[in-house]
C-alpha cells in the first residue's frame, strides 16, 4: 500500500483546519500558504473531503472552509478513504466478501487479510484531534504499534 500525495496533502488540510478551528470559515489561501501546497492541487481535494461531508464552505469576502464535525470525530483511515478509495493491500481484499475465484484455499489470503486489518485498525485508531493537538504539543503522542 502506497498513500499518493493526494492523500497525504488531505490529511495535512484537515489537520491544518483543526488546528486553526476558531468556528469561522477559513480561506483556502491561507491553509496553501500554511502548508505549502498550491491552490491548484488543494481545489482538486476540497471537493472529494466536501462530497463525503467532512468540510462545509462559505463563498465571499469571509469565505472558506471548515470541519463539519469536530476533529474528534474523523480519523486518519476515514480520512484517506475518502480521497485514496479502499486502502486494501491487494485487489482481492477489496470487496467484502471477497469476490476472488481463488480466495477459498488461496494460501496467501490470510497474510492480505491481516495487513489489511492491521493498516485500518492503526488508521481508524487515530483522530484528527490526537494529530491536532500532537502537533500543538510538538510531538507529544506514540503512534507506534
Amino acid at each position: 500500500m502506497r498513500i499518493s500525495t493526494r492523500g497525504r496533502y488531505a490529511l495535512r488540510v484537515m489537520v491544518d483546519l483543526a488546528i486553526n478551528n476558531t468556528g469561522e470559515f477559513i480561506p483556502l489561501k491561507s491553509v496553501s500558504a500554511r502548508q505549502e501546497i498550491t491552490i491548484k492541487y488543494l481545489e482538486q481535494i476540497i471537493p472529494l473531503l466536501s462530497k463525503v461531508g467532512y468540510l462545509k464552505s462559505s463563498r465571499g469576502k469571509d469565505g472558506g472552509y471548515r470541519l463539519a464535525h469536530t476533529a474528534k470525530d474523523y480519523t486518519v483511515g476515514d480520512i484517506l478513504r475518502a480521497v485514496e478509495g479502499n486502502l486494501a493491500p491487494v485487489a482481492c481484499m477489496e470487496d467484502d466478501p471477497n469476490q476472488c475465484p481463488r480466495c477459498i484455499g488461496c494460501a496467501t489470503l490470510p497474510v492480505w487479510a491481516g495487513l489489511d486489518k492491521v493498516v485500518n485498525t492503526y488508521l481508524d485508531g487515530i483522530t484528527l484531534d490526537e494529530l491536532a493537538e500532537n502537533n500543538r504539543n510538538q510531538g507529544g503522542l506514540d503512534y507506534s504499534i
